[in-house]
């Protein structure tokens, strides 16, 4: 990211007191790092906005509207659910939570990681049958893992890593300019 849109970044996100950006200078991609807290209000709403102006910024506006769900629905997850490993808690201390950013050409990956070393329980397929959505709704839909689904969804592959000093991180992958070239 070149100084003038690390500047305008800067200017975008200084109405937020409880993150840290720190994006990573580079010539093949662009990167961003938020730290945020669960304990915070606005914590999902941060991170879905500040994604949108990263981003936006780094010109991939085609993902920005499911890249913001997928930040919503990770962030939610962690705010939700996370219980931090003993070693990382602190007694009325805050949750801590990292959005990760990197974009290249080709793909974006976004990594949300926490302090919960608990492995997310990512959804193995489909979660009711269809045949039976309009005749008990309410009675095959999940009561959690609704979020990871979206995610499944609208991004091109989802896992999760263990975190040397504890806590996990899931990552996802889009694929840009139609996913013509493969990671691998």
């Amino acid at each position: 990211m070149d100084a003038g849109k690390t500047e305008w970044l800067a200017r975008e996100l200084d109405a937020y007191a409880h993150w840290f950006v720190a994006p990573a200078p580079s010539a093949d991609g662009h990167f961003l790092t938020l730290t945020l807290f669960a304990e915070f209000d606005d914590t999902a709403r941060t991170a879905r906005d500040m994604a949108a102006v990263f981003l936006r910024g780094a010109g991939a506006d085609a993902v920005v509207d499911d890249a913001r769900l997928v930040v919503s629905e990770l962030v939610g997850n962690v705010v939700n659910h996370a219980v931090p490993d003993r070693h990382l808690a602190q007694a009325g201390g805050c949750r801590r939570i990292d959005v990760t950013f990197k974009l290249w050409p080709q793909w974006l990956f976004i990594g949300v990681t926490d302090e919960d070393s608990t492995p997310p329980l990512l959804p193995a397929g489909e979660a009711f049958c269809p045949g039976l959505v309009g005749v008990l709704a309410e009675a095959v839909l999940p009561d959690s893992g609704r979020g990871l689904l979206i995610v499944q969804r609208l991004a091109a592959a989802v896992w999760w890593s263990q975190e040397a000093r504890g806590g996990k991180t899931v990552w996802c992958r889009f694929d840009l300019d139609g996913g013509a070239e493969s990671p691998h």
